[in-house]
């Protein structure tokens, strides 16, 4: 066999073999699209099957995103569906009813702005319809839990509600938010302890006074070391808040707030006195 019969033999198989594999890889993407199209039917058969079904937008946000929550009912009965969050800590976040559509679709939207929102973790959309047996619910977590600085504060400061700035140093952890709770004359301070390690504030006697007690994770805490007005405090890996506890601690009134009472008391003053001089006989 000559060079130009190899050639033209070499060219013909050549030809063969990829008509062979074009046929075997159109037969192939049938059979893929068929697949797919038997998932697709089975997923639709499958959210038939469910009385309510959720879902959202992503799983994971930060504390000022908006959650889009999607779902669809199999049997449209006119009622709302009925739409409840919990936090991390158990508790609600919010409660809200929404109109279903014909086809059994709703949808709403959650901002995660506000206070009801601000810890990291996982919350639960839970959803029901009519019944309690049409239930269901979904996961998300929230990341990026809102600082305790403000602008009004330097980096060793925690920002206070009323515009107060404590000064503090931390030592493995973070300190993730603050508050102040007047009902029990103290300071809260949220934290994210990866490790054992101490906590010190020296809030100004203006604020908080007369420190006596510490609780951690709401527990009474003695391993502390209270010098005046500055409290040190070791906490443990994985602790999450820590309560100061004064004789003292500022009332959540503004300056607008002491003006409103201070405008009322005399009115109520002058309308006392006006009441008096009224019922005086006159001679």
């Amino acid at each position: 066999m000559n060079n130009r019969t190899s050639f033209v033999l070499l060219a013909v198989l050549t030809a063969v073999g990829t008509l062979t594999m074009s046929s075997a890889y159109a037969q192939a993407c049938v059979g893929c699209e068929e697949a797919d199209n038997g998932r697709k039917a089975a997923n639709q058969m499958l959210l038939m099957d469910m009385p309510i079904s959720v879902w959202t937008d992503r799983t994971t946000y930060d504390h000022n995103d908006k959650i889009t929550v999607q779902g669809k009912v199999a049997n449209v009965s006119g009622f709302p569906v009925t739409l409840t969050v919990v936090s991390p800590l158990n508790s609600v976040v919010t409660i809200a009813q929404i109109d279903v559509g014909s086809d059994g679709s709703f949808e709403t939207i959650l901002n995660t702005e506000g206070g009801l929102w601000k810890h990291d973790g996982t919350y639960t959309i839970k959803v029901n319809y009519g019944t309690s047996q049409k239930n269901n619910k979904v996961l998300v977590e929230l990341t990026g839990e809102a600082s305790a600085s403000s602008d009004n504060c330097s980096s060793s400061e925690i920002y206070l509600k009323g515009d107060y700035c404590v000064p503090y140093s931390i030592s493995g952890g973070m300190v993730t938010g603050a508050s102040i709770n007047n009902n029990d004359n103290s300071i809260i301070i949220r934290i994210s302890a990866d490790e054992d390690g101490t906590l010190t504030l020296t809030p100004d006697e203006s604020i908080l006074s007369g420190i006596f007690m510490v609780l951690v994770d709401g527990q009474e805490w003695n391993d502390v070391e209270i010098s005046g007005n500055e409290v040190t405090i070791m906490f443990p890996a994985g602790a999450e808040k820590i309560e100061v506890v004064g004789t003292f601690v500022v009332p959540e009134f503004g300056t607008i707030a002491v003006m409103i009472l201070a405008v009322a008391i005399i009115s109520i003053i002058a309308v006392s006195a006006k009441s008096r001089l009224s019922i005086m006989p006159r001679y």
